[in-house]
């Protein structure tokens, strides 16, 4: 499972995060969505952590925490809900 790590500062970089969650143990991964058109990161990003104990430590320590410049969130990452390719509208045949 993945920790989602929100309200992040534009500026921060994967070696930031892996800094920080370092901390609290292994970190796999870092991951920073950044947005389609400008490339600009998008606020947010996901961290995955060695072992569940590792997470929990994480999640509860930095929740809240403030960091460059910003309250951060952290929580458990929910499963990404999937869309419908037609937007989201049922369309029937008769």
């Amino acid at each position: 499972m993945s920790i989602y790590v929100g309200n992040l500062n534009y500026e921060v970089t994967q070696e930031d995060l892996t800094e920080v969650f370092a901390e609290y143990g292994t970190v796999k991964r870092v991951y920073l969505p950044t947005d389609r058109e400008t490339g600009r990161k998008r606020g947010f990003g996901f961290v995955e952590m060695a072992t569940d104990e590792e997470e929990a430590e994480a999640i509860t320590t930095l929740d809240g925490a403030e960091w460059m410049g910003r309250t951060i969130r952290v929580n458990k990452a929910r499963p990404r809900e999937s869309s419908s390719s037609d937007g989201g509208t049922r369309r029937f045949s008769n």
